[in-house]
């Protein structure tokens, strides 16, 4: 739709080589670290550098020697030359290159096998742009994850879905063919999508569902970042019901900006699990007098599986003889990068490696000096790389625990099991591989209780990137309001969300003319072309850089997530307010909390606290910004941001886009509109 738009922020150098490490709170682990600093990379030794300095003397010495004999003349390095260099043959263009991704699909459906999940130690970082084209058939299928059979929705007849995996300034192609009984749409997750808004996959925003028996094709180039991502439906509720799988990008710098090496690398999924489908469950939570009881999951998984006892789910259809519990195969003696994604709709997980400290080295997709703990708090949507050392002699196996923070529930779930479990197993070319389960001691102390973020004040990007000045400072207020008819909806400021399923944002506003519906100020509410109480729309007109003031009156914790962009978080505060927006610049000054601070694309505001994040909008388009608990998403707290309308104006609604939008079934699989209880008393 439109040219690459390049972001304004400033990259510095770090002069300081390997950087300031900034310890946490994990006093066990200080002196491990400045012991195993010096390991984490390998270095050149002393001996080699100086045989190198020693030849390359050498090797000087006999051209000055040659020159004194043949009285030629050592030009300075500042000689300039007297005549033009030849002209050098220009390099051929290189080659496009496209790969197919076409997979077998099974005739039943099936569990996809998790070493598909491993990344190939052979993947080629400097490999031409290639385009890599996926196939994907949308089916509905009775599966089993846990033991417990469910209706789910599945790609290729496989659960969870394949691993994207592609280097930056790759093309990516994605052919959905829907044909399940409802519409979808596919989002994928992180992806900036500069000059593509149109495939961002959100409904009601950026494109109409896909409807049964309608195919539609997402192509994006995948630009400036790289990193952990994930792709999930964008429609009600249906990632739950299994339509997600992981997306990896590499960087041709990934060795340098990973400061830590590591022998193999692997993507580890966690999420809560429903025995209901999302449909039915959306139904009692929009219902009146449901304020804050959000549905409470039956299980976790891990990479898509666990292991259930079939005598607690009595009445239900369960069947656990070809399922087992997770595994995760580590070569001993090694370091092993772990990319942690939770893909769940509503819990937090707290996951430990029992007897196993570890680093943090990556964030959102933001590469970040390593930092030692032991336990990482993963909200929805948040992915986080580890890097875990398998250099324990007393056993080889271990458990990897998942644990929910079950403190964010209202309700209690007889039949949950907040444990979720997979075993690390050393593996060895000499031994063979011990098939026990774990007897692994797990870390002395207490799990957390409070749903929140990861305390990442420690964490610094390795990349150097200082944001520049804020233009304004936006205050959203995100709580719960109970309205009409005693419904509990969602809010940011006086607006909750509904989306128009046949007509999305992007469109009407292209379809409007860009130049009569925007507004005049550089930033304000576009009220011209929506309604600001069902669709909240904040309009910056060129690049703007804001400071989002997000204050969260209710008792849950929201992670927020903002689409084609990477914001710079600068506060997180439970007790008293956030500086006021006269205040805010110069308590960041004051307070060094705009040097190098952490980027990425999803942040949780625990109950009742507050958070200041700074966003540089400078990629054209209609963006959410949404909390991704997936039932309050659905409730009505997202907003949109409208970036950049000058740049729009020339864009148009593809005809394959627009097509979509009229095709019978367009609408089945949406949220039930609030009409349907109107009338309605509970006594």
């Amino acid at each position: 739709m439109a040219d690459e738009i390049k972001s304004p922020w400033m990259k510095e150098e770090d002069l300081e080589g390997e950087g300031t490490w900034f310890l946490g709170d994990e006093a066990a682990l200080k002196s491990e670290q400045t012991a195993q600093k010096a390991s984490w990379k390998t270095k050149t030794p002393k001996g080699k550098g100086l045989t190198i300095f020693i030849a390359i003397a050498g090797l000087i010495s006999v051209f000055l020697l040659a020159a004194v004999t043949l009285n030629l003349q050592v030009p300075s390095s500042t000689h300039k030359e007297s005549r033009p260099k030849p002209p050098q043959p220009s390099k051929p263009a290189p080659t496009p290159v496209t790969i197919k991704h076409q997979e077998a699909i099974p005739s039943t459906p099936q569990l996809r096998d998790t070493k598909e999940y491993i990344l190939s130690q052979s993947w080629n970082l400097d490999s031409p742009p290639t385009t890599r084209e996926y196939f994907w058939t949308i089916n509905d299928a009775v599966l089993n994850p846990d033991g417990v059979h469910r209706p789910m929705i599945l790609i290729n007849k496989q659960y969870p879905g394949p691993l994207v995996e592609c280097n930056e300034g790759d093309t990516i192609v994605v052919h959905v063919e829907n044909k399940a009984v409802n519409a979808t749409t596919i989002h994928f997750h992180g992806m900036f999508q500069n000059g593509t808004n149109n495939m961002d996959g959100t409904v009601g925003i950026t494109q109409c569902a896909i409807a049964p028996n309608s195919n539609f094709s997402y192509k994006f180039d995948v630009k400036g970042q790289h990193g952990t991502y994930w792709y999930h439906a964008h429609h009600s509720a249906q990632a739950s019901d299994g339509l997600l799988g992981p997306m990896v990008v590499h960087s041709k710098k990934e060795e340098d900006l990973q400061k830590m090496d590591y022998a193999t690398d692997r993507v580890v999924m966690v999420q809560d699990h429903y025995h209901n489908l999302t449909a039915e469950l959306l139904m009692e939570y929009l219902a009146p007098d449901q304020e804050n009881n959000e549905p409470v999951p039956d299980n976790g998984l891990i990479n898509g599986r666990n292991v259930r006892d079939c005598a607690d789910f009595k009445g239900w259809v369960c069947n656990t003889t070809d399922l087992a519990i997770p595994t995760i195969d580590l070569e001993a003696g090694q370091r092993h990068r772990l990319r942690i994604i939770n893909v769940g709709a509503f819990a937090e997980f707290q996951i430990q490696f029992d007897e196993h400290p570890f680093y943090v080295t990556e964030v959102d997709g933001i590469d970040v000096h390593p930092e030692p703990i032991h336990r990482v708090n993963v909200l929805p949507a948040q992915r986080y790389s580890v890097v875990l050392e398998t250099n324990v002699t007393t056993a080889s196996t271990f458990w990897m625990r998942a644990r929910m923070v079950t403190h964010c529930f209202k309700n209690k779930n007889e039949r949950l099991q907040s444990e979720t479990r997979a075993i690390i197993r050393y593996t060895s070319k000499e031994e063979k591989t011990s098939s026990q389960e774990p007897t692994s001691k797990e870390w002395p102390d207490a799990i957390e209780v409070i749903c929140r973020d990861l305390n990442t004040t420690a964490l610094r990007p390795v990349e150097v990137i200082s944001p520049p000045p804020a233009d304004e400072v936006i205050v959203l207020r995100a709580n719960f309001e109970i309205g009409d008819w005693r419904l509990a909806r969602g809010f940011f400021n006086e607006s909750t969300w509904h989306a128009n399923a046949t007509h999305p944002s992007l469109h009407r506003f292209l379809d409007s003319g860009v130049q009569i519906t925007s507004v005049k100020n550089p930033i304000a509410i576009n009220e011209k072309a929506f309604e600001r109480q069902k669709e909240f729309v904040l309009e910056t007109n060129g690049i703007r850089t804001i400071d989002i003031s997000i204050n969260n009156f209710d008792d849950g914790a929201h992670p927020f997530h903002l689409h084609g962009h990477k914001f710079f978080v600068l506060l997180q505060g439970r007790d008293g307010y956030p500086p006021s927006a006269a205040d805010l610049p110069e308590y960041l000054k004051s307070h060094g909390l705009l040097e190098n601070p952490l980027r990425r694309d999803t942040l949780t505001v625990e109950g009742y606290a507050w958070a200041v994040i700074r966003v540089v909008l400078d990629n054209p388009g209609l963006w959410a910004f949404h909390c991704h608990n997936t039932w309050h998403a659905e409730s009505g707290m997202l907003m949109q941001m409208l970036v950049r309308p000058e740049v729009m104006k020339d864009w148009k609604v593809g005809d394959e886009e627009r097509g979509l939008c009229s095709r019978e079934g367009v609408m089945k699989g949406m949220r039930p509109d609030d009409s349907i209880w109107f009338g309605q008393f509970r006594q």
